[in-house]
């Protein structure tokens, strides 16, 4: 099938980045810092947000959602990500993960219970899959959902979730079949202040520490069945979609670091002295950025052509696997490039470039590794 792309900007695109760039300089580069040394998850910014029309940014209006496009969405994510990627991971997380799986797998009754207070930041979202034994086997995930009469009553608990203790709605994927069945698996909603739905243990992180990560513990948590999401045993189907969506993300989120990170390279590379005359006079240091600069680009191309194809519902669980595997990849090398280039300097607090350097690497590790990334990508060929 031959596919043309039209990534021309829209008057809106123009719009919304400049809104949200200018958002970014003002509210959150001057508490970066701060939020980072503290692992503090700054709730009020994400209220912020929601005034913006920036926690639902695919939702349609009807919902309060923004109504806009993957295109905008990933305009905001990478906006926000070149000043902090703590925070443009929990915008994604929120946006692509729990609302993105409601919006596209709840019946009417259920978008017009939650959607609206997820658009708006009246509620802030959290999405639960990995478990502790379970990363890229999900299949086997131990937490489960037994029926009661008209409710499920879920056991286990769920690690390495976005939101998992100030999110007020989770969707949680539990086992409902047998071990190891892509049918053994179901979507369910849990809201935040039902007996039994607690948090756990708050990891302490490399990087991305602004952004919450904690354990969910389910201990005979009783949820209605009206809370179901699609049909039972279909969780597994709705959670690798949604994660077509997650990978176009956290690609954005990648690209949003490297850009942040070239930016500050390019700045420093002008200003610092070296026997007489700038650093960036130096092939060592031009050819270094010449390449960062093609790189990021490349990785946007890639981008866009995965954010286009879901625009227009297309198949493109290749292409955004692509995506995030190449753009994560590129943030990691493009931040320990400008480490390099800062020196010393970039070894130190007192420079973005080692914020950039942490934040990076959990681009090439969440929502799915680079090595998943390579399967999905070889199976999608090898399928063809």
């Amino acid at each position: 099938m031959s596919v043309s792309f039209d990534f021309s900007e829209t008057e809106t695109q123009q719009s919304v980045r400049a809104m949200v760039r200018d958002f970014a300089e003002k509210n959150i580069r001057p508490y970066i810092m701060e939020w980072d040394e503290a692992q503090h998850f700054p709730v009020e910014l994400f209220k912020q947000f929601g005034e913006l029309g920036l926690m639902g940014v695919l939702v349609p209006e009807e919902y309060g959602g923004s109504g806009l496009g993957y295109q905008e969405y990933v305009d905001i994510i990478v906006e926000v990500a070149r000043v902090c990627g703590s925070v443009g991971l929990s915008l994604a997380a929120h946006n692509s993960l729990c609302t993105g799986h409601i919006l596209t797998f709840a019946n009417e009754v259920q978008k017009k219970k939650w959607l609206p207070k997820l658009a708006t930041a009246e509620w802030i979202g959290a999405w639960g899959l990995t478990e502790a034994n379970t990363g890229s086997d999900a299949l086997r995930m131990m937490t489960t959902a037994v029926e009661d009469g008209d409710d499920y009553i879920i056991n286990g608990s769920k690690n390495w979730i976005t939101h998992g203790k100030s999110g007020d709605i989770a969707v949680v994927m539990v086992r409902t079949g047998e071990q190891g069945s892509s049918k053994g698996i179901s979507a369910i909603v849990v809201e935040r202040g039902t007996p039994g739905f607690t948090a756990g243990k708050k990891e302490n992180k490399l990087g991305m520490r602004a952004s919450e990560t904690t354990e969910m513990i389910f201990d005979n948590c009783r949820v209605p069945k009206a809370n179901l999401l699609g049909n039972v045993g279909e969780g597994f189907k709705q959670a690798m979609k949604v994660l077509d969506g997650g990978r176009i993300s956290i690609a954005a989120l990648a690209l949003g670091i490297a850009k942040g990170a070239f930016d500050a390279a390019v700045a420093y590379s002008k200003q610092r002295q070296q026997f007489g005359q700038p650093i960036s006079n130096y092939q060592a240091i031009s050819f270094k950025l010449a390449d960062m600069a093609t790189e990021i680009e490349a990785a946007e191309l890639l981008i866009r052509q995965a954010a286009d194809l879901k625009n227009r519902h297309l198949p493109m669980t290749k292409e955004a696997a692509m995506a995030k595997y190449f753009a994560s990849e590129v943030s990691v090398k493009v931040a320990t490039d400008a480490v390099q280039i800062f020196g010393g300097y970039g070894y130190t607090k007192d420079f973005p470039v080692e914020k950039f350097y942490r934040d990076s690497k959990l681009c090439t590790i969440g929502e799915g590794t680079s090595e998943i990334q390579k399967i999905v990508i070889a199976r999608e060929i090898l399928q063809g």
